[in-house]
């Protein structure tokens, strides 16, 4: 779909709007207690009042707001961190745009179908398929919005593809982050005359009696991560909040409670906000939960960096689209375009014998990751966070890699770029991937850090968030991107997740205008 309107939008995007789907959405036992929806003394006076709330400055919040403050409505933004954007200003800058120009010209067969069935497959089936259909139907419309009213910048030249994508579909931002759109949609924001105010924390969600939400207890001067800081005080939100907190993953204490594996052993690519406050909180005050102990850990993590680092840039775009991964035995241990869920496992498997995983390209591939992003090879090899040799035997020797088992899986891999088929495990084998022949050959070790939390609050077509007790919408209370649940199941593709924050953001903001 091109050049919708904001009404065409909607119209496709609130299909389904009454329902949910089936099984996927029953809420886990622990998500609030069985009396009725516990609610939020209303304060003697309001301190402030406008009319939309906007919590969270990530790619959804700052969606929201854009579509909200449109329409002519008094909208805030909350952010309780020093800065803005969250994780989606570190986030690594590439979205799914099924049917954009680059695909095109790199003669890649896709369809809107085809990426809704990649997501379900990835997910389990425990997606709500409406929700699918919504972001497979808004790719292409998703990235015209984004360059022709936000103005942001992609590569114009390179396509990629992530793992469980059956063909390559993501694009690349120019600056090689997601701060290249967290960045534009700022600019817009400050254009409207929409104000983004940090080190502002929310303590309370506040229903009345009737069950409505109507504003919030917040504290603002807080700094992170001191629950006490800041001065009290009370916002009414005439309209609605649109929440787009954004997940816990950099909470070592909640997220171990959804999966007890999570421990503190494993760090994150997230930010240190990226914890569970208004997880807990939405929980107290009736809202529906679903999916929390669905959290992907991303595979392709250099243990050298801390947080997202760039070091994944080569073990994906590189070595699983142009080379290979291979075990300390030289040896494949899994399909390198698989979705995350599966690398992640195969890696704490081979772990688990006491093995590393170890992602391998040679110049080719590297030429591929620096022509999608200009200039990332000197910020790779410099500081050693891949490192180089002339050749096979100069890797194999520096990570202990048996040369003649390393050479067996180039050969084989070599044999599948001549076939088109891939007889071990089945990766995709695009048009462009050459045999690996000649050096220098780039290596570097991958393990998983806690990346994405797949579940959350459970809203319907129009963003509006469910109440644990009767499943009905919590009158103005909306929520979008990871804050959010049933939309990605069981394994968020790469590259989706900017699709779902913009694609839901821009839903609630256009409805909470009229809650």
């Amino acid at each position: 779909m091109t050049n919708q309107s904001r009404r065409s939008f909607l119209k496709g995007s609130l299909v389904g709007a009454a329902g949910v789907a089936g099984a996927a959405f029953v809420a886990p036992a622990s998500a609030a207690p069985a009396s009725a929806a516990p609610r939020t003394k209303l304060p003697a006076q309001w301190d402030e009042s406008v009319d939309v709330i906007v919590v969270g400055s990530g790619f959804a919040g700052l969606a929201a707001a854009i579509e909200a403050k449109k329409t002519g409505t008094n909208t805030i933004v909350l952010e309780k961190m020093p800065t803005p954007g969250g994780n989606s200003i570190i986030n690594g800058g590439i979205l799914t745009a099924t049917g954009c120009p680059q695909q095109l010209k790199h003669g890649i067969k896709d369809s809107v179908d085809l990426l809704a069935q990649d997501i379900l497959v990835a997910g389990a089936y425990l997606n709500n398929p409406a929700k699918v259909r919504v972001l497979a139907e808004h790719a292409l419309s998703n990235y015209e919005w984004t360059v022709k009213e936000l103005g942001v910048e992609y590569n114009a030249d390179a396509i990629g593809q992530e793992g469980g994508h059956s063909v390559p579909r993501y694009v690349f931002t120019k600056n090689g982050s997601g701060s290249g759109i967290v960045t534009k949609e700022l600019d817009k924001l400050k254009a409207l005359g929409v104000p983004v105010r940090l080190r502002t924390y929310v303590e309370h969600i506040i229903r009345d009696d009737t069950g409505r939400v109507v504003g919030l207890q917040v504290r603002e001067g807080y700094r992170f991560p001191h629950a006490d800081s800041g001065k009290v005080k009370f916002i009414e939100a005439k309209k609605g909040v649109v929440l787009c907190y954004g997940g816990f993953s950099a909470d070592v204490k909640f997220r171990s409670m959804q999966d007890p594996k999570l421990t503190d052993k494993f760090s994150t690519t997230n930010q240190p906000g990226a914890t569970a406050e208004l997880w807990r909180e939405t929980s107290n005050i009736g809202c529906a939960q679903i999916q929390n102990d669905w959290i992907q850990c991303g595979p392709w993590s250099n243990p050298k960096e801390k947080g997202m680092g760039i070091g994944w840039t080569f073990t994906q775009s590189a070595a699983a689209e142009y080379g290979l991964w291979v075990n300390t035995k030289g040896k494949r241990f899994v399909n390198e375009l698989a979705n995350r869920k599966i690398r992640a496992d195969a890696i704490f498997a081979e772990e688990a014998k006491g093995l590393k995983a170890v992602a391998i390209a040679n110049q080719y591939g590297l030429d591929k990751l620096e022509a999608a992003r200009p200039g990332i090879t000197k910020k790779l090899v410099e500081p050693n966070i891949v490192s180089k040799f002339d050749t096979l035997e100069a890797l194999a020797k520096e990570f202990e890699i048996p040369v003649a088992e390393l050479k067996k899986s180039v050969a084989q891999v070599n044999e599948s770029a001549d076939s088109k088929i891939d007889k071990p495990f089945g990766r995709y084998i695009n048009n462009e991937f050459k045999p690996l022949v000649d050096g220098p050959w780039y290596a570097a070790y991958t393990s998983p850090k806690v990346h994405h939390c797949m579940g959350g609050l459970v809203t319907n077509m129009k963003g509006q968030v469910l109440d644990i007790m009767d499943q009905e919408p919590i009158p103005g209370l909306y929520a979008a991107g990871e804050a959010t649940g049933g939309v990605h199941g069981a394994v968020r593709l790469g590259s989706c997740a900017i699709l779902d924050c913009l694609v839901n953001g821009r839903i609630c903001g256009q409805e909470v205008v009229n809650a």
